[in-house]
């Protein structure tokens, strides 16, 4: 073998289709392109799932379920995974050490398959409620890392706009509240108060006939 005798396999190369080059090559008038119509002229295109007007298949079609773009990036971890790390204190950083994830892995789950007889703290990633009860059984235990706060930049001012909100709110609340508790007592005070100065129809009927002077 030359390398001036390579040359492709056959079949794998054919040439290049030329149109509107007369009537004897077979795609000649209109190149194959049919008669009138948008897609008959240049640059006349149509958006992919057109269907003329009516409703396309793409939305005729019922849509169900959700798919996480990050779900790639969550690992699984069996508990016979746990086993073989030296690690007593999992984590994902440990996890990504001993290769039992992969290095782009975001988060992991460790879901309840295999065995574990050791203690281990799994400290930071998601565990299946089997699997909760597998390393508690075996001594260890699962501990959930708090999510970090940012305290600078766009996120904290509206992590703090939001708390001010949410105080104000609950001042206004608590105003409310005890604005009829108030009314209530000032109503109360103010009906006693006219009970004890007025006089009872008897007695203001007694003064009235006396007052008025005698024919």
């Amino acid at each position: 073998m030359r390398l001036n005798s390579l040359k492709p396999a056959g079949g794998a190369k054919s040439a290049r289709h030329r149109v509107g080059r007369g009537i004897g090559s077979g795609w000649g008038k209109t190149a194959g392109r049919g008669h009138k119509g948008q897609k008959s002229r240049a640059g006349g295109f149509h958006k992919v799932g057109f269907e003329g007007g009516q409703m396309p298949l793409h939305r005729r079609l019922p849509k169900r379920g959700f798919t996480s773009l990050a779900r790639r990036y969550v690992e699984t971890v069996r508990l016979h995974d746990l086993q073989r790390l030296a690690a007593d204190e999992v984590d994902l950083l440990v996890l990504k050490q001993a290769g039992v994830v992969s290095q782009l892995a975001q988060d992991a789950r460790v879901i309840k398959s295999g065995e574990l007889a050791r203690k281990l703290v799994v400290r930071g990633i998601g565990v299946t409620a089997g699997a909760k009860a597998a390393i508690e059984a075996a001594g260890g235990s699962v501990e959930k890392v708090a999510a970090k706060v940012a305290t600078d930049g766009k996120k904290a001012a509206r992590v703090k706009k939001s708390l001010e909100k949410a105080k104000r709110l609950e001042g206004v609340r608590a105003a409310k509240a005890e604005k009829p508790k108030a009314a209530a007592k000032g109503k109360g005070d103010k009906e006693a108060k006219g009970a004890k100065g007025a006089p009872t129809p008897a007695a203001g009927g007694a003064k009235a006939k006396a007052a008025k002077p005698a024919k």
